[in-house]
């Protein structure tokens, strides 16, 4: 079934009476050419006055939008021979995360020199109805995956494979039994533990980042993001109900909170901004991927000639400038 977000319901309602001009044209043999033209310039100039200046909680919406890309849709599209691999060694699986080996797809005539290479691949789940939410738990992990990521990044770096995360949660689970085995701890090992990774590490903030469950795999030489997802400590609801009281208010914690990509790209906190197709990824989901494998391969063109040290230092530096200011 189809989600359809309130501020883009005049678009989609609008485009579907062009659908409807359309199959009526095809039915009776009627010309109705110039109508269909006049509503699709009338849907054109809508969407671009409607998607050119949305609100940080309307684009919160959109990075929560059931239909965008999840992590498995990028390597359905980027990537060939996936493997997935399971397990934290310590008796559990988590399907919030997922991690396992692929190889980038060759472009043809137009490969960059990726095409074949073997990467190590880790992200966030969730799923799109509620059976696949009830499984991948809401895209929320719990100890068990981050310890899961953690494996996968040391098995990378001993076989020297680039590492790609994609961030996709709310947040960490908050739950007891994810508190009882250990949840801040595997965060807090994941994040100095990926400092030290010794292969290049890039990261795509793809919907929502939320908190330490985005951190605890982010940690990266590399951090993009795209144009519609949103990166911040706290969820805009869970801050509205800390400051006003009230989670109502989520809307005006959003703007407060600066979580947008735009925000979060000028204050150095991302490197990059991916765009999205005007209307969204979870309609232009097919182009969302390919501008997102586009960007991730140029990095990692630019990073995958660095000796070890200068990874290191790279991504020691990233972090570090985070937080500058001038006190003059």
């Amino acid at each position: 079934m189809d989600v359809v977000l309130d501020f883009e319901r005049p678009i989609v309602e609008l485009k579907r009476r062009i659908q409807q001009l359309r199959e009526l044209q095809e039915a009776n043999g009627v010309d109705l050419s110039a109508s269909i033209e006049q509503l699709e310039v009338q849907a054109r100039r809508l969407q671009e006055n409607i998607f050119g200046k949305l609100t940080p909680w309307q684009r919160t919406q959109l990075a929560r939008h059931p239909h965008r890309p999840y992590t498995l849709d990028y390597v359905d599209g980027l990537f060939t021979e996936w493997t997935e691999l399971h397990g934290d060694r310590c008796g559990y699986d988590d399907h919030a995360i997922v991690g396992g080996t692929a190889r980038f797809k060759h472009l043809g005539a137009a490969d960059d020199g990726l095409g074949g290479k073997p990467v190590l691949i880790v992200g966030h789940q969730k799923g799109r109805n509620t059976k696949e939410n009830l499984f991948r738990n809401f895209g929320m992990a719990r100890p068990d995956g981050y310890r899961k990521a953690m494996r996968l990044f040391r098995l990378a770096e001993r076989f020297g494979l680039p590492i790609l995360t994609f961030i996709d949660t709310s947040g960490a689970y908050p739950g007891l039994d994810a508190e009882e085995r250990g949840q801040a701890e595997a965060i807090a090992r994941n994040i100095m533990e990926m400092a030290t990774l010794k292969v290049p590490v890039v990261c795509l903030v793809a919907g929502e980042g939320g908190s330490g469950g985005a951190l605890a795999i982010g940690v990266a030489n590399r951090v993009l993001m795209l144009e519609n997802s949103v990166y911040s400590v706290i969820s805009p609801e869970g801050c509205a109900a800390i400051l006003w009281r009230d989670r109502a208010e989520a809307s005006r914690a959003a703007e407060a909170l600066r979580i947008t990509a735009s925000d979060c790209l000028s204050l150095g906190v991302v490197d990059e901004v991916v765009p999205e197709e005007l209307g969204g990824a979870h309609r232009y989901a097919s182009q969302t991927v390919a501008a997102v494998g586009a960007a991730v391969r140029r990095h990692l063109t630019e990073l995958l000639p660095l000796s070890t040290q200068e990874l290191l230092d790279d991504r020691y530096d990233r972090f570090r400038r985070l937080g500058a200011f001038d006190a003059a």
